[in-house]
């Protein structure tokens, strides 16, 4: 079970991650760095304030606090990323962290307790912690995406195309599968984005 527990957790978060690259695909550059106003986070900073976290929290899991010395988390929401390269690969360094960490995990590592500012968690209880987590920031980022596109394609079921998913997905047996497994075999079709839900 705790395998099993491992391999969903990854499987979300890459979800949530493809998710987020879906939504940079259909925004201009300029887009990226658009705020509402100035209290607001562009989709640029949310970027960069995950990627901060998820080398802070995932870096030495099992032997250091999550809340890394060397973490400026102030700094994250200063707006200094200038170009979509540099948001993409702050995007990735931080994912990277974060599913190389995860897929190096054993299910005996899920009860072992690891500090995030001085607190005690499992293992279990911190990638759950960032499983509410970065979804959040991820959401952020597709409700900024959808109002500044030129043309938005839906993450999920399109508007209106609800029963026709659902017939489809009924007309098949019922199967034990994860209900990202057909979205992460398929990226390049953005059609598979639904998610069911």
């Amino acid at each position: 079970m705790d395998n099993e527990y491992l391999q969903s957790a990854i499987k979300q978060f890459e979800y949530y991650k493809l998710l987020g690259e879906r939504t940079f695909e259909q925004l201009t550059d300029e887009q990226l760095f658009w705020q509402a106003n100035e209290e607001s986070n562009s989709i640029a900073v949310i970027v960069k304030h995950l990627s901060g976290n998820m080398l802070s929290r995932w870096t030495d899991l099992l032997t250091t606090d999550g809340e890394k010395p060397w973490r400026d988390r102030d700094a994250e929401f200063e707006n200094d990323l200038t170009t979509r390269s540099q948001v993409t690969a702050c995007w990735d360094k931080g994912w990277e962290m974060l599913l190389n960490t995860l897929k190096a995990l054993q299910p005996a590592d899920l009860d072992r307790i690891v500090y995030i500012r001085n607190q005690g968690h499992t293992v279990l209880e911190a990638i759950n912690r960032q499983l509410a987590h970065y979804p959040y920031h991820v959401g952020q980022i597709a409700f900024i995406g959808k109002m500044r596109a030129d043309h938005w394609t839906s993450l999920s079921i399109p508007k209106g195309r609800s029963t026709g998913y659902n017939s489809e997905k009924f007309s098949q047996p019922q199967a034990r599968q994860h209900f990202t497994d057909q979205i992460l075999n398929r990226k390049t079709n953005h059609d598979d984005t639904a998610k069911g839900e």
